[in-house]
């Protein structure tokens, strides 16, 4: 890997031999990485299938998905220690899929952090440069900045061992930095940390980024972690990039059902969308579903048009408020309020919310989630206490798939 490779050259002289890819036309205006057509395989499994997505410059780009669902794999891909079985990897237009890690503007810091239980904080983080060639007054002034920059001043001369948990992190963060890569890979890099320590580690994670400017990628099966930091999700299941999306699109309009189900909790019913000829609200711009364990459901006319008669309407749990009555529909305020009767059957106080799960006279449990704004809330529910679930059209989603 260069050290500071020039944005308007190839990442690597290698990539500039003879024989091998030039840049696509109009490289001026393609994303700094595209991940072109990637497939890889492990004998029979296919590891990764397909993956296409392009990544800009300077942006904060996280991987969810389950375990094995191929997001680490992609990232070894992205790295050099795993070569695609076909599609191309671009940086600014070349192809590196062919390329060894150290000839690639990229590194990665690993989950276990990787770093040698002999050497200090110091010679831990000048490690890579010494390996590049880098003389030892720049590599004495680089190491300095990376230990300013993730603050850990004064631990220069202690060893992995005599470290915290954090501060392990923060060298493993500092190391891979050091070589001021064009893109970082980040596998599961706060997994080992406590949950206040992970909160933490986020927002210094998110200020290092900004602050650099470098494009980061994340792998992560953290929901939460991937919402709160990346400017956009990329969603992996079997092998496969499922949706990409900014995280409040990715929340609030699920491409599928599995999507809709992973991130975030949700209440999910099977319906039929009635004929609008047949419809009570055939002029007004909302659908209307028949349900089984919900009865009829107002839903907002959706933005996309929906091809499919049976669908699966969607509500997250905070859209869905209880009360001991509920609003009291009649024919002005019909169209616009959903109203289910039911049992509080659990109820999980959470701090800055309560949970509770409702068991309808249908006999689906519907779950809601509804934020704890008073000290003392005399108004809270209890079990085995009768309540009322209601939501609007404009809460709900209809999903195809």
């Amino acid at each position: 890997m260069t050290d500071e490779p020039a944005k308007s050259e190839p990442p690597s002289e290698a990539v500039a031999e003879p024989g091998k890819a030039a840049p696509e036309a109009g490289a001026a205006d393609i994303p700094l990485l595209r991940i072109d057509a990637v497939v890889k395989q492990f004998g029979g499994f296919r590891a990764v299938d397909r993956v296409s997505l392009d990544i800009g410059a300077g942006e904060f780009f996280a991987l969810l998905g389950p375990s094995g669902c191929g997001k680490t794999t992609l990232l070894r891909m992205l790295a050099g220690f795993e070569t695609p079985d076909e599609g191309r990897i671009l940086l600014d237009g070349w192809d590196i899929a062919a390329l060894l890690p150290h000839e690639r503007p990229v590194n990665m810091m690993f989950q276990n952090y990787a770093l040698f239980p002999h050497l200090s904080v110091r010679d831990n983080i000048a490690f890579g440069l010494k390996r590049a060639g880098m003389p030892a007054s720049g590599i004495a002034t680089r190491v300095a900045e990376m230990i300013a920059l993730v603050k850990l001043e004064g631990l220069e001369q202690r060893k992995p061992d005599q470290l915290s948990g954090g501060q392990k992190q923060r060298v493993a963060l500092a190391r891979a930095l050091a070589r001021r890569p064009r893109i970082l890979l980040l596998d599961e890099p706060l997994a080992a940390l406590d949950k206040k320590l992970r909160e933490s580690t986020q927002a210094e994670l998110m200020a290092l980024q900004r602050r650099l400017g470098t494009t980061f990628i994340v792998v992560t099966h953290d929901q939460d972690e991937a919402m709160t930091m990346a400017d956009r999700i990329g969603v992996m299941d079997s092998g496969r990039l499922e949706q990409v999306a900014k995280p409040r699109e990715l929340y609030e309009a699920p491409a599928s059902r599995w999507i809709a189900g992973f991130v975030g909790d949700i209440n999910l019913f099977e319906g039929q969308i009635e004929p609008r000829e047949s419809s009570r609200l055939a002029m007004a711009p909302r659908l209307t579903i028949t349900t089984r364990d919900a009865g009829t459901v107002y839903v907002a006319e959706p933005r996309h048009p929906v091809t499919r008669t049976n669908v699966s309407v969607a509500i997250r749990p905070e859209k869905i408020k209880l009360s001991r009555h509920g609003p009291v529909p009649n024919e002005e305020n019909a169209q616009a309020i959903n109203r289910l009767e039911g049992v509080v059957t659990d109820v999980g106080y959470l701090g800055g919310f309560t949970t509770y799960k409702v068991k309808l006279d249908s006999g689906a449990v519907l779950r809601s989630s509804m934020a704890n704004t008073a000290r003392i809330d005399v108004d809270a529910y209890s079990r085995s206490q009768r309540v009322v679930a209601w939501f609007t059209p404009d809460d709900c989603l209809v999903l195809e798939q």
